[in-house]
């Protein structure tokens, strides 16, 4: 029986639940702005350097289909805010080691937490959207949006300021995320215990649901590659090849990624009132055709058309994983994990792809390759059997 619970639209739950996943996502936020003092603390090469990221990259992305496994196994709470605090802990504390070995294992902790809490973040605000499915998710997910846009800011303000030395400080912002959980404890406790989560696939077409599923990931991979690809690639693209500076170029993916926050909110609510296949399929569509366009645009132009593509390309975000959720109703852990962890992660490796295309011909070329990306996810989407009754009776 479908419970209350899972009918009502819980605003303070999720934003509860999105400042803890804002805080989460500061941490990842944070090591890319503090490598450069690491590097230099330690005396590190650019190799052992990109060492650190890689294996932050790992432990916080593809093990969290693992998380959302045990999640899904029974209602573990818990993981909220030990996820939170350890991935705080193990980032708070990386300016401490004079060891490269020690660092690369808080590294890992950290990215430890962070895949933890993600899942069960996940799984845990579904039960609060009631039928505004894809909108409810959006007030989850743009606190992580914000979290990874304001981790380098704190960073980079603490180290300036107060010095490295002081940057465990930041382990406060996830004691802030433990003392607003206790207002809704009890009733994350309650609702993991009585709800189950309606899907739209039966024991009948579970093995298409799979199928389908399987697509859903190789899309949102694409889309990954897309995004992924051009935060990495497009500062190169404008201070190696046109000769920019950096805090233009800086600026032009602030714009891209700021987009994607507007569009991950309005973009939902569309999808819920419209349906969430065609609206991954339309954003994947219209973000083939602007492409070209970024190329073309100059001055003030140009950040609108970055604003505008990210708007339209991130948008889907949370569109896909509710419909990762919906395929697996009753597994919301794994569904979750595969989607913002192993999807998105393995959606980054195609980065170092990118890296040796620019090797060979060149960042412009690199840059202009990604094009292809959301076409192929386009194609994708249109394969993915998503049979919604709740849609399909609009």
């Amino acid at each position: 029986m479908e419970t209350s619970s899972q009918r009502d639209f819980n605003l303070r739950i999720l934003l509860i639940l999105s400042l803890g996943h804002l805080v989460t996502d500061i941490y990842q936020g944070v090591l890319p702005a503090i490598l450069p003092f690491l590097k230099t603390k330690l005396s590190l090469s650019y190799a052992l350097t990109g060492a650190v990221m890689m294996a932050a990259n790992l432990a916080s992305s593809v093990v969290q289909p693992l998380f959302g496994y045990l999640s899904d196994k029974k209602g573990k709470a818990f993981l909220l805010p030990l996820g939170c605090l350890t991935a705080g802990i193990g980032m708070s504390l990386i300016s401490v080691p004079s060891s490269y070995a020690m660092v690369l294992a808080l590294v890992v902790i950290s990215g430890l937490g962070v895949a933890s809490f993600h899942p069960e973040g996940y799984k845990t605000a579904r039960f609060f959207t009631g039928d505004k499915m894809a909108t409810g998710m959006s007030v989850f997910s743009v606190g992580g949006n914000l979290g990874f846009a304001i981790g380098p800011v704190i960073a980079v303000y603490i180290v300036t300021h107060l010095g490295f030395e002081f940057l465990p400080v930041i382990v406060f912002l996830s004691l802030l995320f433990l003392f607003s959980l206790l207002f809704a404890w009890k009733t994350i406790q309650g609702v993991q215990t009585t709800s189950k989560p309606l899907g739209i696939i039966g024991p009948s077409s579970q093995r298409g649901a799979y199928s389908a599923l399987f697509l859903l990931i190789a899309t949102v991979i694409m889309r990954s590659w897309t995004q992924l690809g051009l935060m990495a690639y497009l500062p190169f693209y404008y201070m190696d090849y046109l000769g920019g500076d950096a805090l233009y170029a800086g600026k032009l993916v602030s714009v891209f990624l700021l987009g994607g926050v507007v569009g991950t909110i309005g973009g939902s609510y569309v999808a819920d009132r419209w349906g969430h296949k065609k609206y991954l399929i339309a954003t994947l569509g219209l973000s083939s055709l602007f492409f070209p366009f970024l190329f073309q645009a100059k001055g003030i132009l140009l950040f609108l058309a970055l604003g505008v593509f990210g708007m339209v390309l991130i948008s889907s975000f949370t569109v896909t994983i509710v419909m990762a959720q919906q395929l697996l109703p009753h597994n919301l852990g794994v569904a979750s994990g595969l989607m913002v962890g192993f999807a998105i992660g393995t959606g980054g490796l195609g980065v170092t792809v990118l890296g040796i295309v620019a090797d060979h011909f060149g960042v412009a070329t690199a840059l202009k390759s990604i094009n292809i990306l959301p076409v192929m996810g386009f194609l994708l989407a249109f394969l993915i059997k998503y049979p919604s009754p709740t849609e399909s009776g609009k």
